[in-house]
């Protein structure tokens, strides 16, 4: 892609600190009007929020990673997040944060991709923003500058226009307040509707009310919800989601959308999902959501059996032995549940 390169300003705290332009279409972007891209073929579809895979020490585990990437196709998957909550994300050095990206982009077969670039800072966010469009994913998934408490609409709105000034793919925003401490409102939407490449929202808040709200303000984007318990209004208005319970149960979420597409009775896959949900947390003993998700993934992969596990990033801890037979019953109980 031939790039138009131009010198910008970037804070006051980096006054001497220039950064390479936006491509032409980056350019357009920022102008109003033009045709919204989603980033993706069809709306109503399935994203993972996929796991990282880590080694017993705690490394990116690259072997791991194809594994991973051929598992969720093989399931039906429509797409996969790299690197957002569930990947454990800001655990990651920005070098390893473009291996993990690199290395899910060279296995990710017919499946949509999108990546999660946000950092506290714009330099950095900017910087993993332009890689991924670089390596070739399909779309951005892009955590508030978190750590800060709710910075006022204006201050968000300069950070985003930033990042879309920079990049050209579809970038989605990213809905966590419970974790990043920062909200994607309504205004601060409304504020980015000039840019063609805002593509929709992750919201991973589990709020009823405020993603109706979202799904009302903005039917022209994709409002993706985070969370099982928004699933059925936002398919129900044309939307898509990604999930986390992909980790564990990818085929069963899978399957929800295949029965929308083929007109079925799509609400009692969802049915079926939940139920293998509520199995799962009953079996859980207080373990860490995301050593968890990877040792059941695991066990899915492995045919149930133990066999090469996936490991939780440092701060989190490992499952004990106990957490893990607990869980092994879980799944085995998980995986008996009649079909939906």
């Amino acid at each position: 892609m031939d790039m138009n390169r131009r010198e910008t300003l970037v804070g006051a705290a980096a006054a001497a600190l220039t950064v390479a332009a936006a491509p032409a279409a980056a350019q357009m972007g920022a102008q109003m009007g033009g045709a919204r891209r989603l980033g993706s073929k069809e709306k109503v579809a399935y994203w993972v929020a996929t796991v990282t895979p880590c080694d017993a020490k705690g490394m990116f585990d690259p072997g791991a990673m194809k594994a991973v990437m051929e598992w969720h196709q093989k399931c039906g998957a429509d797409g996969v997040v790299v690197l957002g909550t569930s990947g454990e994300f800001p655990s990651f050095s920005l070098a390893e944060r473009k291996l993990i990206t690199e290395t899910a982009m060279r296995h990710k077969g017919n499946m949509n991709i999108m990546v999660g670039p946000g950092t506290p800072n714009i330099i950095e966010t900017i910087d993993l923003a332009k890689h991924a469009q670089n390596v070739g994913a399909d779309g951005l998934l892009v955590i508030p500058p978190f750590y800060f408490n709710q910075p006022p609409v204006e201050g968000l709105t300069d950070y985003y226009s930033r990042l879309f000034e920079a990049v050209s793919i579809p970038i989605n925003m990213y809905h966590i307040p419970g974790t990043s401490e920062v909200s994607i409102t309504i205004e601060l939407l409304k504020n980015l509707m000039k840019y063609p490449h805002l593509a929709g929202i992750k919201d991973s808040s589990g709020s009823s009310e405020g993603f109706a709200e979202f799904l009302k303000s903005f039917p022209e984007l994709n409002m993706r919800c985070g969370t099982s318990n928004n699933l059925i209004p936002a398919v129900s208005a044309g939307m898509g989601a990604i999930l986390a319970d992909g980790n564990q149960f990818s085929d069963k979420c899978a399957d929800i959308f295949k029965t929308y597409r083929a007109k079925g009775n799509w609400q009692a896959k969802l049915d079926h999902l939940r139920a293998a949900q509520t199995i799962i947390r009953d079996h859980n003993m207080g373990a860490n959501t995301y050593a968890s998700m990877k040792y059941v993934l695991s066990l899915r992969m492995n045919g149930g059996k133990d066999g090469p596990m996936m490991y939780a990033r440092t701060p989190y801890p490992q499952l004990t032995d106990a957490q893990k037979a607990s869980l092994k019953i879980g799944v085995e109980k998980a995986m008996a549940l009649p079909m939906a």
